[in-house]
């Protein structure tokens, strides 16, 4: 009774804060009002609650999870209730987790989106630290503990999400009323990009970093022409060599496999064998290593691999690819992705003419592979033909940033002569964690310009350079990493 009572208390609240003013300007849809204005004055002008937290908790829908004291901000960890359908707010809500990041209400606000589960630890993009702005987080639905229970599976989709950012913007809104800019890494800088496409009237501007767009899932021939002239020669017959030969040397190599999965208690119902398992690991090595380290890095891969011991080939490739990802326990959390990749983003092929055909077995194996098959899937070619023609046609305010050396830029995303003050920029020798920083100075410099006046504090600096100084434990941080082959 008191789980029912707390439901129909939040389904109230929530459907009281829902209205169609906004329309999208994608396929039909229920757009929902700006919730969450500021306190009411009082008698003498001033109000009644002035606290961030409390502006914050005021939105209806949004409660705290917890506050972390960081020097110079206050950092909220929060939950926001969402409809699991924006088309239909009735049929059920879930927790959504955000976290906000706050510098003051008359700064800019960057929306930063990672595509997978939200850090609840203080952090700082790029972007938020070149406007010295506020930083609102989000995690993307049904990657735990933001996902629907039950789950309809069916509502996972990239106009679902983005109106999961739209109804969290349009909270936020009136509480930081200064200009907006949505940023994102990968997976993220897609979801940015999704948002763009469906809410173009939301954000002054978007960042998106390193973001894979496999428009026909089917062709996939750039990856095989990256592939084939990434780094140098040496280093990539060394990384060939490697690989290959975790092919040849199967047998005792998956002895060693399956000791180490009972060991940990790894299973392997989803995929369906530790065979499959093994060639998809190894399958990432080549993948992996380019999409995580630098040409630099090519001299801690086995120089000779035809004469290296079992060991030397195992650590290369479990530190670069990873053996327990394609167990039961390392896909789980991943569902989502793997759910999205096989039903709408698509998910890249590639070739190995350096391995005789006897030695790969399966080949890169689809989505379905790595999500239960109690979870029904149904790819939609027409979803990313979508976007992208939206994007060369109708990007504004928009910039796309890639690592020269980072395979998942060999399809990327494209400006065309419709797209105004949008740009699509590389950065020479860097991988998926490419970043304006990383540019060469002339376009660095038209980038950071860019962001600045895009988040309207262009005037605060006479040269095109980051508002905040550089904090080491905000700022730094390795390449987004999530286990080969994800973006």
């Amino acid at each position: 009774m008191r789980k029912a009572l707390r439901w129909l208390l939040a389904f109230a609240v929530l459907i009281g804060t829902l209205s169609t003013t906004g329309a999208a300007t994608a396929s039909p849809t229920l757009d929902f009002a700006r919730a969450g204005g500021p306190p009411s004055p009082t008698a003498n002008g001033t109000t009644a609650a002035t606290d961030i937290e409390d502006r914050l908790l005021a939105i209806p829908g949004m409660s705290l999870i917890e506050e972390k004291p960081y020097p110079g901000y206050r950092f909220f960890v929060l939950d926001y209730t969402q409809p699991v359908d924006h088309r239909h707010p009735s049929k059920g809500t879930f927790q959504q987790r955000i976290t906000v990041l706050h510098k003051g209400v008359d700064r800019p606000t960057v929306f930063y989106t990672g595509g997978y589960n939200v850090s609840t630890t203080p952090s700082r993009r790029e972007p938020t630290q070149i406007v010295d702005g506020n930083q609102v987080s989000m995690e993307y639905r049904f990657f735990t503990p933001s996902r629907p229970n039950p789950a309809d599976w069916s509502k996972l989709d990239i106009w679902q999400a983005a109106s999961d950012q739209h109804r969290v913007f349009g909270a936020l809104k009136s509480v930081y009323p200064k200009r907006w800019i949505s940023t994102g890494g990968s997976k993220g800088g897609m979801t940015a990009t999704y948002y763009e496409r469906f809410y173009p009237r939301d954000m002054d501007g978007v960042v998106a970093y390193v973001a894979p767009n496999d428009v026909v899932n089917d062709e996939d021939s750039a990856y095989d022409r990256f592939f084939a002239g990434v780094g140098t020669k040496e280093c990539r017959d060394r990384l060939n060599a490697v690989q290959r030969e975790a092919l040849v040397r199967r047998e005792p190599l998956e002895k060693k496999y399956a000791a180490y999965a009972a060991e940990n208690g790894y299973t392997f119902k989803t995929i369906g064998s530790l065979d499959r398992a093994y060639e998809a690991v190894v399958l990432d090595y080549v993948w992996g290593f380019w999409q995580y380290s630098l040409l630099s890095d090519c001299a801690t891969i086995p120089a000779d691999a035809a004469h290296a011991t079992d060991q030397a080939i195992w650590d290369s490739v479990d530190t670069i690819s990873g053996f327990s990802f394609y167990t039961d326990q390392g896909l789980e959390p991943y569902t989502p992705y793997y759910y999205q990749a096989g039903t709408q983003l698509g998910a890249p092929t590639i070739h190995f003419p350096y391995i005789e055909k006897k030695y790969v077995r399966y080949g890169y194996q689809p989505p379905r592979n790595f999500v239960p098959r109690s979870i029904p899937m149904r790819f939609q070619p027409g979803a990313m033909r979508d976007v992208d023609t939206w994007v060369r046609h109708h990007a504004h305010h928009m910039l796309f940033v890639y690592g020269q050396n980072d395979p998942w830029g060999a399809e990327r995303f494209r400006v065309g002569k419709g797209a105004k003050d949008a740009y699509v920029l590389t950065a020479p020798g860097l991988n998926h964690g490419a970043n304006v920083a990383g540019l060469v100075p002339d376009q660095k410099a038209l980038a950071t310009e860019r962001i600045l006046d895009w988040a309207g504090v262009a005037d605060e600096t006479p040269a095109a350079e980051p508002l905040a100084r550089f904090d080491r434990k905000l700022d730094v941080r390795d390449v987004e990493r999530e286990p080969a082959l994800r973006p």
